[in-house]
């Protein structure tokens, strides 16, 4: 997680961005919910009146609603209203007032001063229950009547053919007193909400009567907050674009980085950082692994921030919907909770056999591919199939399991929204039939209960795929962690000029990391510039594994070895590799041209330099055969050359580099006995100077040599020209009887 951190640094402004386009988005989505409950509740229930706070109220109908209200009560209500009169207002402000109220008739008014949203509420509070109380007294309807005949059968008989109110205005102050308590008591069981409600359409009655239109009034309010809603929601939409934008983008640069940090850690590795990992798992790590921490960096910059507010958010707008349905939103959590464990617990095992599954798979393909003319030859077809099937389905089974589980995840998270809807209206049905809540105030507890489980679904799906994630990112550190065996020194050293190509083994040992013995012992020899140093022995004898500690691919255990007086381990790396033209066993290409091959070490050498390589190499030949010459196209691995062709391109690079070294691991192999002498020849006459190192199985190959080691189980057992050899050294005359004749030995 480190290195992944480390990389995601340099994007750290996008990173920025995004939490900030998440918090706007995920405020605005809360917002939505809120508004359509308002477009329902006081747009379409409430007629466009949002408090029962009269803006402009006749100064007699205030005071007769006043006659329900205690005196502090009164006093607060009208330190927030204005008396004012026809003769008090300029004919302009009268006739703005008379344009929104026509039949306003009465010149005495009360006009509401002060119009914050804290004030407006507070005189809805207050004044709620008194004009519910004076409505339901004063209207004709049949139930306001039977109210209005039960208060009269109380009173004596003088008052029953009296109007209501005025036998309040006349009664004592005491006696009024004890029938706003009665009242008070009366309504105390009523919920707020339907007291509210009835007290808003008591005011929209006052409006009509002073011909204010509602309905336009009502259709403004539903306009405006259909507007805000589609405000919000191109916000929120922009927002969600920014950070999909955004996020794809930093996920991209994140996975390039990764990309080029594993491509720079692989290139520093050796033979036995390869042999570690393989091959086909590094491909995988590159690819597959990097893909992974690629989605998951999606996934996570989306819900990273958005998730918890919503969670939370959501949670808190719930509960000051309806608290009563609280236990509603912790059912659904924990049924999404225990959705999420029992997954995480079937898939978790399998997330971490997948990427293995899927080395093995690359692993068999590769094999399968680079041994197809085996396979071909010994008609072993069907065993490949096979042994190919089992590494296929294997992956296969596993990913099912994986791709079952979350198909099933998906349906069922799903079902449990929709249950809790259900639950939700079901339970709400019943809030709304006793006036505990408003239609408005159900939908909107729905959306914030589908917010909410939407956002413990996000977090789950993140905590699902975190584990395969996190194996990925386990496996790329374990790349990018690794030091080289072979590394450069902290304080390098530079290359003389006097002297050029001199190499000198003193002692050499070497051991692999797994070995349990030496594979070189005690080695020692020096190579001058100007003369050809070649290496025989049997199969295993160690030839391969002591001129590759030349280049430095290993390090000497014990032991050191010197170029030009320098030990190589007291170098750069790439000082070092600009000495040696390194011609390894097994000629390798690259896709291209035959010039883009040769100037491989060299791009910037020139034609003449290129042509004077191919010809050294005995390649020309072929190559003027081409149709397009040195720009002939070379094949992916060089497949569609001979191995001869490949390997005298292979020497024809070392060569167009210049270096002053030359090894040539067993190069000559691939090339008949008269290219092998004409290739030989031209090497002696045209890099003379140049300290050159060749390993043979031919004797052919190496008899005009100026020195030959002789290698028998990694230590030398001879030293010497062709000549001396044959008579001081057993080994090397067995190997020379075993490939020439006694005629060309006597010759020779």
């Amino acid at each position: 997680m480190r290195n992944v951190l480390h990389h995601l640094k340099r994007s750290w402004k996008a990173v920025l961005v995004i939490l900030a386009l998440l918090v706007v988005q995920a405020i605005c989505d809360l917002s939505l919910p809120d508004y359509t409950s308002r477009i329902i509740n006081v747009g379409v229930q409430q007629g466009g009146i949002e408090y029962a706070a009269p803006e402009v109220i006749e100064k007699d109908k205030l005071e007769e609603i006043f006659l329900f209200a205690d005196d502090a009560t009164v006093s607060e209500i009208l330190a927030h209203y204005q008396l004012i009169s026809k003769e008090e207002l300029s004919s302009k402000e009268y006739e703005k007032l008379v344009k929104k109220y026509p039949a306003l008739e009465k010149t005495a008014l009360y006009q509401l001063k002060d119009t914050d949203t804290k004030t407006q509420e507070r005189i809805s509070e207050l004044l709620k229950e008194p004009i519910l109380v004076d409505f339901m007294l004063t209207q004709d309807g049949t139930e306001s009547k039977a109210i209005q005949d039960a208060i009269k059968e109380q009173l004596p008989s003088e008052f029953q053919n009296m109007d209501l109110m005025t036998i309040f205005k006349m009664l004592p102050e005491e006696q009024m007193n004890e029938i706003q308590t009665a009242i008070h008591d009366k309504f105390q069981s009523f919920p707020d909400s339907m007291k509210e409600q009835s007290a808003i359409a008591a005011i929209k009655a006052e409006y009509q009567e002073m011909g204010m239109d509602t309905d336009a009034m009502q259709t403004k309010y539903i306009f405006i907050s259909g507007l805000k809603m589609l405000g919000i929601a191109l916000l929120s939409m922009a927002s969600t674009i920014g950070v999909g934008f955004l996020g794809a983008r930093t996920a991209a640069r994140l996975a390039r980085d990764l990309r080029e940090g594993v491509y720079e850690k692989v290139l520093s590795f050796g033979p036995t950082e390869f042999k570690k990992f393989g091959v086909s798992s590094l491909i995988t790590r590159s690819t597959n692994d990097i893909q992974q921490i690629q989605m998951l960096m999606v996934f996570s910059l989306r819900i990273i921030c958005y998730a918890p507010i919503v969670g939370i958010g959501g949670v808190i707008k719930a509960l000051n919907a309806n608290s009563s349905m609280a236990w509603i939103i912790a059912v659904a959590v924990m049924a999404i909770i225990t959705l999420v464990i029992v997954v995480f617990a079937l898939a978790m095992p399998k997330f971490k056999r997948v990427q293995k599954l899927i080395d093995r798979l690359n692993q068999v393909t590769r094999e399968i591919l680079n041994g197809i003319p085996v396979v071909r030859a010994f008609s072993n077809q069907r065993h490949e199939e096979e042994r190919f099937d089992v590494a296929n389905t294997n992956l296969k089974k596993t990913t099912l399991f994986v791709d079952r589980i979350m198909g099933i995840m998906m349906p069922t998270m799903m079902f449990t929204m929709n249950a809790i809807c259900v639950l939700i209206v079901w339970k709400g049905a019943y809030g709304i039939n006793d006036g505990l809540m408003q239609v408005g105030d159900l939908l909107a507890f729905i959306q914030y209960t589908m917010q909410i489980v939407m956002a413990f679904l996000m977090i789950s799906m993140f905590s699902i795929l975190l584990p395969r994630a996190n194996v990925s990112i386990g496996r790329i550190s374990e790349v990018l962690d690794t030091n080289p065996a072979v590394t450069d020194p902290e304080n390098p050293k530079s290359f003389g000029r006097r002297i050029q190509g001199l190499v000198e083994f003193k002692n050499v040992s070497f051991q692999y990391p797994d070995s349990d013995e030496d594979v070189l012992t005690d080695i020692t020899f020096t190579a001058k510039p100007g003369t050809t140093t070649a290496f025989i022995g049997s199969t295993g004898s160690g030839k391969s594994t002591l001129i590759n500690l030349i280049p430095r691919l290993y390090d000497v255990t014990n032991g050191e070895i010197l170029i030009d007086g320098i030990n190589v381990k007291d170098v750069l790396l790439k000082d070092l590799h600009r000495k040696i033209g390194f011609v390894p066993q097994k000629g390798v290409l690259f896709s291209g041209t035959i010039e883009s091959n040769i100037l491989y070490g060299n791009p910037d050498g020139s034609e003449e330099e290129m042509k004077r390589a191919a010809e050294i190499a005995q390649a020309t030949s072929f190559i003027e055969e081409k149709e397009k010459k040195y720009q002939s196209p070379i094949a992916q691995g060089g497949t569609n050359v001979s191995g001869g062709q490949k390997q005298r391109l292979s020497i024809a690079r070392a060569i167009a580099s210049n270096p002053e070294i030359y090894v040539f691991d067993d190069s000559f192999s691939a090339l008949d006995f008269k290219t092998d002498a004409q290739l030989r020849k031209a090497l002696y006459k045209e890099i003379d100077g140049a300290t050159i190192f060749i390993v043979a199985q031919r004797v052919s190959t190496i008899m005009h040599a100026d020195q030959i080691l002789v290698l028998d189980e990694g230590k030398v057992v001879g030293m010497g020209t062709h000549q001396e050899l044959l008579k001081n050294c057993s080994v090397y005359r067995e190997i020379a009887e075993s490939q020439l004749s006694k005629e060309e030995l006597a010759n020779e």
